[in-house]
């Protein structure tokens, strides 16, 4: 597109004149962030999972650093990811929620520039292997348009409800697989979904062959990459359950085979279980290759765990001391794992209470690769907390969410307090002193007039009205 033409020429001269980021001569970092879809707070043994086995993830943070305050940047995935890819939080970016049946209002434009963008501009070479959600093939939200050179996945997010689905793209071509579907009576979300009555190829194994065939590739180049390896592990075949019960899709059990547990809640289980090995494989690859010392990896997931799947949750407590789930903005819909693993940078065995979200991995991904972010953003980098440089870590005055489904909702951190208000615009304010209070049963509202002010001054300014993202008969106050 011209307009990105346009743009990538202007970083190109503002990354040739940065100040800060990259020392002059220093080799720019790979850098790669994996997304599991709807894993919880508490679904990871580092984060208090006692049931589900993740030795691997727990291996991860023991080895780099564990963010305890970290944030998605929403509490369902096309927005959640829109902010990840933007670097603006959810009262500026462009896709503020799941679409029902106008799929445009859910596809990035192209005066949109992404995190892979400009990386492009420092000279990354850019893969995306998983879940995208933000444009079809046929608008300028597709990611090929959108700053990244390859592509394996799936575009829309009920297509990738389905992890045997009947064909994945590759690039802008479908490749078709060995499975067979059986299709849903009604369309959602612009696709038909279903699940298979013949399993053959499993989607997400086929992400991991070829994310783990992307690094060799790049490897061999002296160019430094950036892989957004978006799996779709935990998340439901929400058509599944619906039409026979059983939403967790894996091709086996594994260790969790002869537990007395529901089918259900043995899949869930099995599935995190899995994504956890091949995390571990993707680490050891780039020790294998021996580029582990220049590779940052970031793991973290697009919202707070679903109930989809027919699964108890009460079996393992996945928001762990969290309130609250998918969809909702209390701390367990939004509140997510964040794992940084950079061997010889990143202290190992190292925690840290910086309050981030999806929105800094834009600012934090140019800092490291020496470019500069396009200016209106909402994003700071926590490089300098990676880098055990607590002295030069920015921080937020807050951050913001806002959410249009169940009657709408907003929300705002800040210092240690988070506010709650639903609907949107015109509900009452709830205040909560999450560093006290981290299972938000106090409500603190009516005790402190003042910051709930304060806090709703901080919701009505971050709202930019968007005519696709509008609450029926509100306005916002002003």
């Amino acid at each position: 597109m011209i307009r990105n033409r346009i743009v990538c020429s202007i970083f190109t001269v503002m990354a040739l004149t940065v100040i800060g980021g990259t020392a002059a001569g220093a080799e720019k970092p790979n850098m790669i962030f994996i997304l599991a879809d709807d894993l919880g707070y508490g679904d990871l043994g580092c984060y208090g999972q006692k049931v589900i086995q993740t030795p691997r993830l727990d291996q991860m943070a023991a080895e780099g650093m564990r963010f305890t305050q970290f944030y998605a940047g929403n509490t369902v995935c096309a927005p959640s990811r829109s902010v990840l890819m933007t670097g603006q939080h959810m009262g500026h970016t462009f896709v503020r929620g799941n679409a029902n049946t106008d799929m445009s209002i859910q596809a990035l434009r192209d005066e949109d520039v992404t995190v892979a963008e400009v990386l492009k501009t420092a000279g990354y070479t850019n893969g995306l292997v998983g879940k995208w959600g933000l444009g079809e093939v046929d608008n300028e939200g597709f990611p090929l348009q959108q700053g990244f050179d390859s592509f394996f996945g799936y575009l829309n997010q009920v297509h990738a409800h389905n992890y045997y689905p009947e064909f994945l793209w590759s690039g802008d071509q479908k490749l078709k697989l060995r499975n067979k579907v059986k299709r849903n009576d009604k369309s959602y979300g612009g696709f038909t979904g279903g699940y298979a009555t013949k399993r053959i190829d499993y989607s997400h194994d086929l992400f991991v062959e070829q994310a783990a065939d992307f690094i060799n590739q790049q490897q061999a180049t002296d160019d430094p990459f950036f892989l957004y390896l978006a799996l779709t592990i935990p998340h439901a075949n929400n058509e599944a359950t619906r039409m026979m019960g059983n939403g967790a899709e894996v091709p086996d059990y594994g260790i969790y085979a002869d537990r007395d547990w529901s089918d259900q809640d043995k899949g869930q289980a099995a599935m995190i279980t899995r994504m956890d090995g091949d995390v571990g494989r993707i680490l050891d690859q780039l020790r294998k290759l021996k580029i582990a010392e220049n590779t940052l990896v970031f793991f973290s997931s697009d919202n707070g765990p679903h109930d989809e799947a027919g699964h108890n949750l009460d079996r393992f407590d996945p928001n762990g001391p969290l309130q609250g789930i998918k969809r909702a903005l209390y701390e367990g819909g939004i509140r997510v794992p964040g794992i940084a693993w950079w061997p010889g940078t990143v202290p190992a065995g190292s925690t840290t209470d910086h309050i981030a979200y999806f929105g800094d991995w834009m600012a934090t991904a140019t800092e490291l690769a020496g470019a500069t972010p396009p200016g209106d953003l909402d994003s700071i980098s926590f490089a300098p907390t990676l880098m055990a440089q607590p002295d030069r870590q920015k921080r937020h005055e807050f951050l913001y969410w806002e959410f249009y489904e169940q009657g709408s909702r907003q929300a705002v951190r800040f210092d240690q307090f988070k506010a709650i208000r639903q609907p949107m615009f015109t509900g009452e304010v709830e205040l909560y002193d999450v560093d006290q209070d981290i299972s938000e049963s106090n409500n603190i509202a009516a005790d402190h007039p003042e910051i709930v002010a304060k806090a709703t001054k901080m919701m009505d300014d971050s709202h930019q009205p968007n005519p696709n993202w509008e609450i029926r008969g509100r306005a916002p106050k002003r």
